[in-house]
């Protein structure tokens, strides 16, 4: 049982919840039927807020469903209204985040980060689900503030136990439109850069919003 105050550790039973049925079954550790030994790749979504980071894991889902490969969604944003995706393991439904900030007397970004550090200590029953599903490919939509994620315990916890079971890659979500400037898109590197050194792991950075404001002027800076 978790503390008093309505703040709850336990994760929902959501083995079921992607309506697959009997179908993931005989996974273990992560090893498929049609496979074996072989293990999801997780995704973790980072970004600035407001860089489309929920409506690129939309897409994202979206386009893999469209290739009949469904991916498994997790939302590890507390603070969020509602997500356009389906998500397989909301973090909303094991931490309220206002009850968390009533409780413990914190502002916003204390109520992110204390929501998330009280998830991070079941995380092994996320890592459980997430091996015993066939899924191709598991992804994580973090919270909007980036810091929460990416200079927190918690989200140390979260990246490293994922790293550590599964092959996991960052994509790092990037505003093509608040990027034009030199100084605004060299502090975008800099902080995927620090974030690329922090974590140790394959990196992707993606231009978003590029039907707004064409890309190319960033791949001739870089060239």
């Amino acid at each position: 049982a978790g503390p008093p105050g309505g703040v709850r550790f336990e994760l929902p039973d959501l083995v079921e919840a992607d309506g697959e049925g009997g179908k993931a079954g005989g996974a273990e550790g992560g090893k498929t039927v049609e496979g074996e030994g072989r293990k999801p790749t997780c995704v973790i979504v980072l970004g600035m807020a407001g860089s489309g980071k929920t409506t690129f894991v939309q897409r994202l889902t979206s386009e893999l469903h469209a290739r009949g490969s469904p991916p498994y969604v997790v939302n590890l944003d507390p603070a969020c209204r509602e997500v356009p995706y389906p998500a397989n393991i909301d973090i909303r439904d094991t931490v309220k985040y206002k009850q968390v900030m009533k409780q413990y007397q914190l502002g916003p970004n204390g109520g992110i980060v204390t929501s998330l550090n009280l998830f991070a200590t079941k995380f092994d029953q996320v890592l459980d689900l997430v091996a015993k599903k066939d899924n191709e490919f598991v992804i994580f939509d973090t919270p909007g503030q980036i810091e929460v994620f990416t200079w927190s315990a918690s989200g140390s916890i979260i990246t490293e136990a994922l790293a550590a079971q599964f092959p996991t890659v960052v994509v790092y979500v990037m505003d093509s439109v608040r990027s034009t400037s030199p100084v605004t898109f060299m502090s975008n590197m800099l902080y995927a850069c620090s974030i690329l050194y922090k974590c140790k792991l394959p990196f992707i950075i993606a231009m978003n919003k590029i039907d707004v404001v064409s890309h190319q002027y960033a791949l001739d800076w870089m060239q």
